[in-house]
Order: structure tokens, then C-alpha cells, then sequence
């Protein structure tokens, strides 16, 4: 599962989504993390009412299920939902790390719905007709 991070330092989710000046994508099994790629934004971002940039930053995450944010205004976290990725406003500037394996502790267990369908994400839903068909 692809998991994106809004950050400014580079080591922990402190940066609102839309102002963000980096994005860090993490790849999480169960197994352990690895950095995939890291994003870089220029320009005017804390500009308010600029949705230019946002769409760059949705196009970077289209493949993640979960971006961590510090906030996110409505109207982003409504086109990331429409991406279907999950928005989660991370504490105060939670390290990155200590996010990923506490996700992935919980992977391991019984995730709640919200997660289990994140981590479903990317994947064909199969549906098996045969047994789900009434006999008769």
C-alpha cells in the first residue's frame, strides 16, 4: 500500500497539504517500509484560493490510499476523496517513521474498515458468482 506524507522537513508530517513544499510516498506491508519518491513543489503555495496547487500534488498521489496532512481545506480534501484517497490530519508533527509502524502494527492485526479499504486500493475487487448465486 502507498502511503504519502506532507512534509517540510523531510522527517515528520508538518506541512498543511495545499502549502506543502514536499510530498514523501512510503511503500507499507506488513513486512516493513521503503521510500518510493519524494515530491518537490515550488511557486506560491501559501497563496489562499490558488487551486493550481493542488492539482500537481493529487496527480503525485494518485496511486497512494492515505495522504498524512497536517490540515487540508475542504475543497482539497474533497478532490483527494474523489481520488479515492483517504485524507488523515496527522498530531503534532508526528514523525514519519513512527506513523509507518504503527500502520503497520496494525496491518498485522485487525485493521479498522477505513484502513482495510485503503489497503485494498489498486486491487480488482473479485466477486465469485458461483457461490454467491441462489440454488435452485
Amino acid at each position: 500500500m502507498k502511503i504519502a506524507f506532507a512534509t517540510e522537513d523531510l522527517r515528520r508530517v508538518d506541512a498543511h497539504f495545499g502549502w506543502a513544499r514536499n510530498i514523501m510516498v512510503y511503500d507499507l506491508t506488513p513486512d516493513g517500509h521503503s521510500l518510493l519518491e519524494t515530491f518537490t513543489f515550488g511557486g506560491l503555495l501559501e497563496e489562499d484560493g490558488n487551486e493550481d496547487k493542488v492539482g500537481p500534488k493529487i496527480e503525485a498521489i494518485k496511486d497512494c490510499a492515505i495522504v498524512y496532512v497536517a490540515d487540508i481545506g475542504g475543497p482539497a480534501a474533497a478532490r483527494v476523496v474523489a481520488n479515492k484517497i483517504h485524507p488523515v490530519k496527522a498530531k503534532e508533527k508526528e514523525f514519519i517513521p513512527d506513523i509507518l509502524e504503527k500502520i503497520r502494527q496494525v496491518m498485522k492485526g485487525t485493521p479498522p474498515p477505513w484502513l482495510r479499504k485503503a489497503m485494498m486500493k489498486g486491487q480488482e475487487r473479485t466477486v465469485d458468482f458461483e457461490s454467491e448465486a441462489p440454488h435452485g
